[in-house]
Order: structure tokens, then sequence, then C-alpha cells
């Protein structure tokens, strides 16, 4: 008996003209018109986050419909990537083209979840370009790397509001993509695929041959 193929559903695909038109395309600073460029992208079932070239991150909720932005203080940098979370609390992490890594606990209206917004910080060990993120499932480990290969292990106690971050390996060349499952952190540079296991503090080659 021939099975019963599933139904094939259309889908149309547009410009998200709802949260484009939420983002100004220009500011103003003093007699300056600076133009709004759209820099890093992360999504997921719950949240989109877009960063952008004056250090603002657009942040628009899909279950209400609203955006709410954040920024760094300080001086204006574009960001370079952003990298959502959804677990006990709604996390995004956030870093710039001048190393600086922050790390935004959402405010939820959910009960016993995180009821004020807070920030936590991964101070002075990248100095340049942000190039990849990854959570840990339970965000309580965050890796960062940058365009000079260096990889930082920050951990999160969300309770106590405490971020503590120390440089767990530097690669010759720029990060470009970072996971981490399992005790097991993968790391794509321009030059080669590694896996570190984080318990070991050990790395094991993926493939022989260097990128060309």
């Amino acid at each position: 008996m021939a099975s019963v193929a599933s139904p094939v559903i259309f889908k149309e695909f547009c410009p998200l003209y709802y949260l484009l038109n939420a983002i100004p395309t220009k500011i103003q600073k003093g007699f300056r018109s600076i133009v709004v460029y759209l820099t890093a992208l992360d999504t997921n079932g719950d949240y989109i986050a877009v960063g952008s070239s004056i250090g603002m991150l657009y942040l628009y909720c899909r279950h209400i419909n609203q955006m709410k932005k954040y920024n760094f203080e300080g001086r204006c940098e574009s960001i370079t990537f952003v990298k959502l979370l959804s677990c006990f609390d709604d996390l995004v992490a956030v870093g710039t083209a001048s190393g600086r890594v922050a790390v935004f606990q959402l405010v939820s209206s959910l009960p016993g979840r995180n009821k004020q917004l807070r920030r936590f910080d991964v101070a002075g060990i990248h100095k340049s370009s942000i190039t990849a993120l990854a959570w840990s499932p339970n965000g309580m480990k965050l890796f960062s790397g940058d365009d000079k290969g260096k990889i930082v292990y920050s951990a999160l106690d969300l309770d106590q509001g405490i971020c503590n971050s120390s440089l767990v390996l530097e690669e010759p060349s720029s990060i470009v993509q970072l996971d981490y499952n399992q005790k097991v952190l993968l790391v794509s540079t321009l030059q080669r695929t590694l896996l570190f296991y984080t318990e070991e503090k050990s790395v094991n080659q993926v493939g022989t041959q260097p990128r060309k």
C-alpha cells in the first residue's frame, strides 16, 4: 500500500517591514547625520536580535510585537556579533569591533523569572573585533572568539551577578565559528577546525591539511 504524502506548505519570503521600520536609518549626533547600518543578526522563537553600526542592539520580541533597545556605555562602536539563548532566563551576548563583550539578562513577565535587566561585562581580554560567540545550553558558560585568534571563556553566575573570564585558547588566525556542547568546544579558524576539550584543556584537530 502506497504511503500518503504529507501536505506541502507554501511560504512566502518577504522583508520584515515591521522590524525594519522600528530601526532608524539615520541618527543625529551633534551637527552630523550618521547612517545606521545593520551589522549582526540572531533569532530564536522568542526574539530577533539585530546589532548596528552605532553600537545599539535592537531586540524585537516576537510574542508581544515590541522593539527594545540596549547599548554599551561609553563610546559608540559597531556591534559585530550577537547570540541569543533561551534557558531559565532569556540572555543575549553582544560583541563589538574593539573587543568588548557584554551579556544582557532580559526581563521576563513569567513567574519566578528575572524581573530586572542586568548586564555582565567580559572585561579587558579581547583587544580586537569579536567574530564568534557560543553559549552552553544552561547559560552558565559563554565562549567568545576574535579576529586575532583569542578564545575567552566566561563563567556566569546569574544569581550572584558575577562574570569571571579567562583566556583558554589562542590560535594564529581569526576565529570564524564557535559551538559548545557536552564540555567540548568546536572551533573553526581561517586555517583549521579543532575540538577543544574544556575539562582536559586538550586540542584535537579535525583533518590534517590546513585550509587554503
